[in-house]
């Protein structure tokens, strides 16, 4: 039962990192490359494979240093 929790305080973790990134650079994304550029699918799919890399990235940043700071245990 507590490696659900563990997995699930992740997921939640990467949810909220997925959306802080798609509300503070999705905007500046699609200015900077501009509503033409942003309808063709290679330009936000590199934007979507940032949004995963990074979301995941701090995710697993978070839940060592939530082990290290014993708040969770994995």
């Amino acid at each position: 039962m507590e490696k659900i929790w563990v997995l699930l305080i992740a997921i939640l973790i990467f949810l909220i990192f997925a959306f802080l990134f798609w509300r503070l650079i999705g905007v500046d994304a699609k200015k900077e490359y501009g509503t033409k550029m942003w309808k063709h699918w290679p330009t936000r799919l590199s934007f979507w494979q940032a949004l995963i890399l990074y979301s995941a990235g701090f995710t697993i940043i978070t839940m060592f240093l939530l082990k290290w700071g014993n708040v969770l245990t994995f």
